[in-house]
């Protein structure tokens, strides 16, 4: 009866099974990937669907102004004003606009700034009305717009309520972009899918180039909301979807998926505070190596269960007969949870995964 007790201790388990996890957050830590708790370490080895957002993600959101199209005023001037509309954002793209403009600019010459979410910003520039944006913001204030057809984000600037041309800006893809899709689909991902508030013929040069499956573009922060609703309605239960920003915008987004992964370097602090896991250097190619990690800590933790359980299960059968001694209680109790741990350790060492 006593040897039956022993054996029955669940240690082995009741130790192992969260000395796994730890293991596997830690490993993932060491690799530059924050994992914020077990169950998201253990969601993320079940993810076949993820959602990247474009800018700050897929691509390293410095933008340079490459072009001035259909200016009928000073191309300076006209980059004057959209840089001085958008000096109070610290988006990439206002930015990029106050270099082309010359660097500092004196903002005691604007006022009345508005900043119309995922359209663009209206302002006051020396008395003047000026709006810099989208098309959609164009259409909001009736001004008539020009398309264009070069490839990159497209800024439309309108005067005291007149079209004064547009800016385009191009954005760079981040070096091993490629490579982080084509090292998540060999890690069993089966879909690939980018969501941006960019031009379609921006999205459509970028998802071919990086080999994405599917995009969808011009899209509000609220469009983006909608569009993960629809994914996570046509996903499988046991699928789990991960989506991978950096904006304040994709908090929202980053808090309704399974996993929500959030660049650490450049990303906003709502981001990273809505998200489940971290990059720490905003490399998106680690994503695949979490979830490695995370699939071969899950694989230790069953490891573990079926090694004690079945110990346990010959062990008790002998007591129950007769047969298995105190000793052989002790081992299956105490030496079982010992095996287990050491087991669970294995999580920790992660460099072979870094080389697949």
């Amino acid at each position: 009866a006593l040897s039956f007790l022993v054996v029955s201790c669940p240690c082995a388990l009741v130790i192992s099974i969260p000395l796994s996890f730890f293991a596997g957050i830690g490993g993932a830590s060491k690799e530059g990937v924050l994992i914020k708790g077990s169950n998201y370490l253990e969601t993320l080895s079940q993810v076949k669907t993820v959602v990247f957002d474009k800018t700050g993600t897929l691509t390293q959101g410095v933008f340079e102004v490459s072009a001035v199209h259909h200016s009928p005023m000073a191309q300076e001037k006209l980059l004057e004003y959209a840089a001085l509309a958008e000096c109070a954002s610290s988006h990439p793209i206002s930015k990029s606009l106050q270099k082309a403009a010359g660097g500092a600019l004196d903002r005691s010459r604007v006022t009345d700034i508005q900043e119309h979410s995922g359209r663009g910003v209206t302002a006051v520039v020396d008395g003047v009305a000026v709006a810099a944006g989208n098309g959609k913001l164009m259409e909001e204030l009736g001004v008539a717009w020009h398309e264009c057809h070069s490839v990159g984000t497209i800024v439309h600037i309108a005067v005291n309520g007149e079209y004064a041309g547009h800016i385009v800006i191009s954005d760079v893809e981040k070096p091993h972009s490629r490579d982080a899709i084509a090292a998540l689909k060999a890690a069993g991902v089966t879909k690939t899918v980018m969501l941006t508030g960019d031009a379609e013929p921006v999205a459509k040069a970028v998802s071919a180039e990086l080999g994405i499956d599917e995009y969808h573009a011009g899209l509000l922060p609220g469009d983006k909301v909608d569009q993960i609703e629809k994914l996570l309605a046509a996903k499988k239960p046991k699928e789990m979807l991960a989506f991978v920003g950096d904006g304040i915008n994709d908090a929202p987004v980053l808090s309704r998926v399974d996993v929500g992964i959030a660049m650490g370097a450049l990303g906003s602090d709502a981001a990273i505070e809505a998200a489940d896991v971290v990059l720490m250097d905003d490399d998106p190619a680690k994503i695949a190596l979490a979830m490695r990690i995370a699939r071969r800590t899950k694989s230790i933790v069953y490891q573990n269960i079926v090694f004690a359980l079945a110990i346990k299960a010959v062990c008790l059968l002998l007591g129950a007969l007769g047969i298995a001694n105190m000793w052989a209680a002790i081992f299956a109790d105490v030496g079982v949870m010992v095996l287990a741990v050491l087991n669970a350790t294995r999580a920790l060492y992660t460099k072979d995964l870094t080389k697949k």
